[in-house]
């Protein structure tokens, strides 16, 4: 699997560019990460924006570059009805209305997403942050994207927003701590493949104190 970090300003999510084909989150700065990703590949290589949540600052770009690739939208069913929600997308934090998004594709837990060479992205469903919430993870590579259900360093995802719950988060912290994870691509902040499972292990602490 070739994973290719994009990061448009400190105050974006991270952007994950897999296999030159999928997208996983995308930016709220759509011109900047059309440059970013045709260093990478051909803007019209890309298949499937996948969506870790119905954040702003993740899903703020998505209909650009669906509309300048081709690319399919996909997001999980519980988020899919909050994407032009200002509120539930807390598209107000940031000043601005919710883009038209329309999720083409509509996951839920436990579904798998083909890559190439035997190799699948898993969809675990992990509310808290949101209601529909995922992460994503390889096995052979043993890698997790994690959205902003856990960050490096045992941090964690907020709940304070609408829809969001430290009770789920918590509970969806604890289904990660049983995947094998070597390489974390968290939402916000460095990838890292420092004793990762160490480090979910802290997020879940942090989780079960708030």
């Amino acid at each position: 699997m070739n994973v290719q970090q994009l990061r448009i300003s400190p105050y974006d999510a991270n952007t994950y560019l897999v296999n030159g084909k999928i997208l996983i989150d995308t930016s709220m700065k759509p011109d900047r990460l059309v440059q970013q990703i045709k260093e990478h590949t051909d803007i019209h290589n890309l298949e499937l924006i996948i969506l870790t949540h119905c954040h702003y600052d993740h899903t703020a770009s998505a209909s650009h570059i669906a509309t300048t690739s081709g690319a399919h939208i996909a997001i999980h069913q519980d988020d899919a009805p909050y994407l032009n929600d200002d509120i539930m997308s807390v598209a107000y934090i940031f000043g601005h209305p919710t883009p038209d998004i329309k999720a083409d594709i509509t996951y839920q837990d436990g579904d798998i997403i083909p890559l190439d060479d035997g190799e699948a992205l898993e969809v675990i469903h992990t509310p808290g942050h949101t209601p529909g919430g995922i992460c994503l993870y390889e096995p052979v590579s043993k890698s997790l994207f994690s959205g902003d259900t856990v960050f490096p360093d045992g941090s964690i995802g907020r709940t304070d927003f609408s829809g969001g719950s430290a009770r789920d988060l918590s509970r969806s912290i604890e289904k990660l701590t049983h995947f094998d994870v070597q390489t974390l691509y968290p939402g916000h902040g460095p990838v890292t493949d420092d004793n990762v499972k160490r480090q979910i292990q802290l997020s879940l602490e942090m989780a079960r104190s708030v």
